[in-house]
């Protein structure tokens, strides 16, 4: 029954999170993480599922992501102007020294997700505060425009910044629970971001430097890993990320797990979309939500919103996006722990086992 209780405690769960709003240093420690659940519980399908598709242990992997954008917005009015506009608390990252980075969503006034974005304060601020923005690329003009309707008056520059890449420095292979130091620099005046990946630990770390430059000649026992890598990690361990898991004026921030990837503050006031997300929270009913599958075999013609079904053909969930026996897909809560199939475009049928994440909190 673990994962059906999941609505039941959605609340319970707000009570740790205002913690994080509240207070920056509190905000790893409010969330329990997965540590020990039965791997064959009688009757329950549902499984922890943390598969790695790298296989080089002791080293870092480094992957580019030129599929990610970054934006530079600095003025006196930034943390007023994305405060307005953003789910997660403005305040903390500007505010907070030790807090650096931070996952946000951007929302419709129907309270569904527009852009995921994560924001990264600037380590020089001439200018006054500023940040940089890491997005989508492939919505980095949609996100221009809708930053600069809600820009009228304020005293903030936007600027897109293509001489920049984004790199993940994913941690090396580790046991469940065992914590990763972080690499060192030979050259950190090189990186002008730095920081831990702002939504959970098992994503690593990210870093923004010139696209001319090569992070593996600055971080020690790094290994060049590509897009793919990337993406395969993602989905081994459930989490979403760009237009393609997360579709703009689709999917709603809650059900994405956004509380669960400290993207979100419920104590910060008002911003566009809060009004549903809010209600929806503080009621406590989630029936439905974002998570890892496993298929029987590679899937190649999926296409985005593909029905899931249980054996008696009762509908449970739609197909997201994924690469390869990898993907991510939401799932009705009530048919978690059945076995589901989906037809492919040949009408190939194909099973799959969905998996409850291991940075899920344990009460789900």
């Amino acid at each position: 029954m673990r994962v059906l209780c999941l609505a039941r405690r959605a609340f319970a769960f707000s009570d740790c999170l205002g913690v994080y709003t509240r207070k920056c240093a509190g905000r790893r420690l409010c969330v329990t993480f997965l540590s020990e659940v039965p791997a064959a519980a009688a009757g329950n399908r549902v499984k922890k599922y943390s598969n790695d598709s790298r296989n080089i242990p002791g080293q870092f992997v480094c992957c580019h992501l030129p599929h990610r954008s970054v934006l530079k917005i600095q003025g006196q009015d930034t943390c007023s102007f994305l405060q307005g506009i953003i789910t997660n608390d403005m305040r903390m990252l500007l505010e907070e020294p030790a807090l650096r980075a931070m996952y946000s969503h951007m929302l419709n006034v129907q309270g569904r997700t527009l852009y995921d974005i994560m924001l990264y304060s600037l380590k020089e601020a001439d200018a006054g505060p500023g940040v940089f923005l890491e997005c989508d690329a492939a919505v980095e003009d949609s996100i221009l425009r809708h930053m600069k309707v809600y820009k009228i008056r304020r005293n903030v520059s936007i600027n897109p910044c293509p001489e920049l890449s984004v790199w993940a420095v994913l941690p090396p292979q580790k046991n469940p629970g065992q914590a990763v130091s972080k690499p060192q620099l030979s050259s950190p005046e090189k990186a002008l971001v730095w920081e831990a990946d702002p939504r959970i630990q098992e994503m690593g770390w990210r870093l923004v430097m010139d696209s001319h430059m090569d992070p593996s000649a600055i971080i020690s026992s790094c290994q060049k890993g590509d897009t793919e890598d990337y993406h395969r990690h993602r989905y081994a361990i459930g989490l979403p990320e760009g237009v393609k898991d997360l579709p703009p004026g689709v999917a709603l921030p809650l059900e994405s797990n956004l509380v669960y990837m400290q993207g979100i503050s419920f104590s910060k006031g008002c911003y566009i979309g809060q009004e549903l997300t809010a209600r929806t929270h503080h009621t406590g009913v989630i029936r439905k939500r974002l998570m890892p599958v496993h298929f029987s075999s590679p899937v190649h013609d999926l296409e985005e919103g593909a029905a899931l079904q249980t054996q008696a053909g009762k509908p449970a969930g739609k197909y997201r996006a994924g690469v390869g026996d990898l993907g991510l897909s939401l799932i009705r809560m009530a048919h978690a722990k059945d076995v589901l199939t989906v037809k492919s475009s040949k009408d190939t049928t194909v099973t799959i086992e969905v998996s409850v994440p291991d940075w899920w909190p344990k009460d789900v």
